[in-house]
């Protein structure tokens, strides 16, 4: 890889003329910021002003790009944190010559690609950001994989805001880049001072944020942010460690009586005021003059992560017992052969998840996120970025819940990441109730991008890995700790959003409808029930996201309607209210649900699966209850 600090250890001075066109450039950006957002009649101009300079140096001297293909995988990355001053984005991609200046006046507008904040379906955006806090992690990901995975010469630049900056997933992902050297990735901190209703707590305190990003191992930078000639020396100076640039600046910066004033945040100027604004600005700009950008080195390789396929397929006897957990980092390792852009990510419980069996044969493509699960996830969108890699992130499934709002938003940047939750429910035991994934089905279902897997046995883990690295959107894959039985042959095939009826017979009396261990405890059900002449379907369904209704409602209506559904999960947003909904509706059928009905605690597995009525014998006597009554209504 051509280092970063080599091609620019040498710091040349522009000349008068270069830094004047800059400093017009900075001006023309303001200007059509305030045009913009004053024909939405919402917006943030006062958080562009501020972040002008640092944006003209950035676009239009720093940062190497094809104005005209914008995801080019050659081209310097720009993550805009502070996702509200999106205008000022927009802009600098319309004096690029990438977007028409005239598109800038439907910002907002329903019709328009140009969102309120940035969003993929703009082809110069690569994360959506705007909740706060989350840009630098994805910018993490983008640097590690040019600086590890593509070994390339593109570097990732992150403009945070300054209030932002009390979000502690913005210090995950700082600790992580110091951690990791990430010489290629430079932080900007527009520290304009004002906050959205309140001045930002260290206001302009810039030697506490510079003692801040040194401790997490970053050269840091103190500038004036409205100094073109310092930024473009700052933005040279590389060192073997990522760069944090601290600018002060001020809010609305340009605009008299709105400059560095509080109560305009999100505050678009009134026609009059805009008027007022332009006229001024503009008589500081010298020339019209438009700028390009500097072409980027072609040295990030080509990359494919179509249609892959597991190195070899499942290889387990029927009746071998072994957790889901472990074959899914069998099935993982698998997938590393097969692809050498398949990754894995973990936080520090890869002994656990069993994500430790793709490490040991392929170390250099494992990333080690340590306990931070909302700067993984971060991490894990930033490395998909611009297809250059399938990431496999895995944790206890409990703790994606802290990073529920990253995979919000991973949907909306239209992100393609694979997540593995170990540890699911009440049968992982005497860790407690802490340990227990049981809110992680209803959270990802909720998620529009997601497609939500659950198997079974070690043959569908297997498959679900797979697919996931070939499904787009958000894959989550449940994964349990104890082991259980292979009941599927090596040679299944499986199918997103078809089940599998995994017991069967011409007079079946209830449908179960089970996934993980208490699938197993269906199975086991079956077998005691069929003691007493009683038959039941038993269903897998696979994945739970989408549901496959077709099969579920064909098993109701061959067994009277009746569906018993049981889960290793709370009822909330679980599989009994999935399948509540895919039949609601359906005359004569009935559903009922067996789940952990409040919060758990250490135990046995087998005495919490009793404890809490999801085990064969809550079965048996659920079946049982649902036949009698049907019984007696006749």
């Amino acid at each position: 890889m051509a280092s970063a600090s080599s091609s620019m250890a040498d710091y040349h001075k522009p000349d008068q003329q270069t830094l004047q066109n800059l400093k017009d450039e900075a001006n023309r950006l303001r200007v059509l910021s305030i045009q913009a957002t004053t024909a939405a009649g919402s917006g943030h101009p006062t958080s562009c002003c501020s972040a002008a300079e640092i944006m003209s140096v950035l676009f239009f001297h720093t940062m190497k790009y094809k104005a005209q293909d914008p995801r080019n995988p050659n081209n310097d990355r720009f993550v805009m944190s502070k996702g509200h001053a999106a205008p000022i984005l927009y802009a600098a991609w319309a004096e690029a010559g990438f977007l028409k200046e005239s598109e800038l006046l439907n910002l907002r507008k329903i019709d328009s690609i140009l969102e309120g904040h940035p969003v993929p379906k703009q082809e110069f955006v690569d994360v959506a950001t705007g909740s706060l806090g989350q840009g630098l992690g994805a910018a993490c990901g983008m640097a590690y994989t040019g600086k590890f995975f593509d070994k390339a010469s593109y570097r990732v630049f992150c403009l945070l805001g300054d209030g932002e900056s009390s979000e502690g997933s913005v210090w995950e992902a700082m600790a992580f880049a110091g951690f990791y050297k990430l010489d290629n990735l430079v932080a900007i901190f527009d520290v304009n001072r004002l906050g959205q209703s309140d001045p930002a707590p260290l206001q302009h305190k810039l030697e506490i944020y510079q003692k801040r990003c040194e401790a997490f191992g970053w050269h840091t930078v103190i500038v004036d942010g409205h100094s073109v000639e310092e930024l473009c020396k700052a933005f040279c100076a590389v060192k073997n460690q990522p760069t944090a640039i601290i600018a002060k600046t001020f809010k609305g910066k340009g605009i008299t009586g709105i400059e560095d004033k509080e109560n305009w945040h999100g505050k678009p100027l009134t026609k009059d005021l805009a008027e007022q604004a332009i006229k001024e600005i503009e008589s500081k700009i010298s020339n019209k003059k438009k700028l390009s950008p500097a072409a980027p080195e072609e040295d990030a390789p080509a990359v494919c992560i179509k249609n892959i396929k597991l190195a070899s397929p499942p290889g387990f006897k029927l009746g071998e017992k072994i957790a889901t957990r472990r074959a899914y980092g069998l099935a993982l390792a698998k997938l590393g052969k097969a692809n050498n852009r398949v990754i894995a990510l973990d936080g520090d419980t890869k002994n656990s998840t069993f994500s430790d069996l793709f490490k040991k044969e392929h170390p250099d493509r494992f990333i080690e996120c340590y306990i931070a699960e909302q700067n993984m996830v971060s991490v894990a969108i930033g490395c998909a970025t611009r297809d250059r890699t399938v990431a496999f992130a895995s944790a206890f499934a409990t703790f994606f819940t802290r990073a529920f709002d990253q995979l919000r938003m991973a949907a909306i940047s239209e992100s393609n990441i694979n997540l593995c939750g170990s540890h699911c429910g009440v049968s992982i035991g005497e860790d407690g109730a802490s340990q227990m994934g049981l809110e992680d089905l209803a959270m990802f279902r909720t998620i529009p991008t997601a497609t939500v897997f659950y198997p079974s046995d070690a043959v569908s883990t297997e498959r679900a890995v797979e697919l996931a690295a070939n499904t787009k959107g958000i894959c989550f894959i449940r994964t349990s700790r104890p082991e259980n039985e292979v009941i599927y042959s090596c040679s299944e095939e499986f199918k997103v959003g078809h089940a599998k009826v995994v017991a069967r017979s011409k007079n079946d009396q209830a449908t179960v409808i089970g996934a993980g261990v208490t699938l197993h405890e269906a199975l086991a059900a079956a077998a005691e029930l069929k003691k007493e002449n009683i038959n039941i379907r038993v269903i897998d369904p696979f994945t739970i996201k989408p549901l496959d209704r077709k099969t579920i409602l064909e098993c109701a209506k061959a067994t009277n309607g009746r569906i018993i559904t049981v889960e290793d999960h709370y009822p909330e947003g679980g599989i009994g209210e999935a399948v509540a909904a895919a039949v609601v509706g359906e005359p004569g059928i009935t559903v009922k649900s067996l789940a952990v009905s409040h919060v758990p605690r250490s135990g046995k597995p087998t005495e919490l699966l009793r404890m809490f009525a999801i085990d064969k014998e809550a079965i048996v006597e659920a079946v049982r209850a649902a036949i009698s009554q049907t019984n007696n209504s006749v």
